[in-house]
């Protein structure tokens, strides 16, 4: 379980990190799917699934989240 929580909270801090330069949607977009990849790929591993698919659904959905909360708060 270790292994897979250090590369995953790194990926996001970097991630985060990265985001100096964009207006807000794009930070919003950007952060939401960080956290989202983090939270489905820890989903997955508790659940005993599969780690990447949970990371890419949950990104997925975290980019459209953010993206949705960043046109609401235009």
């Amino acid at each position: 379980m270790k292994r897979v929580m250090i590369p995953v909270a790194l990926a996001g801090v970097l991630t985060l990190g990265a985001c100096s330069g964009m207006n807000d949607t794009q930070q919003r977009t950007l952060s939401g799917g960080a956290i989202g990849a983090g939270i489905g790929g820890v989903a997955g591993a508790l659940t005993g699934g599969c780690i990447s698919c949970g990371a890419v659904i949950g990104g997925a959905a975290g980019a459209a989240g953010g993206y949705i909360y960043d046109q609401t708060k235009k």
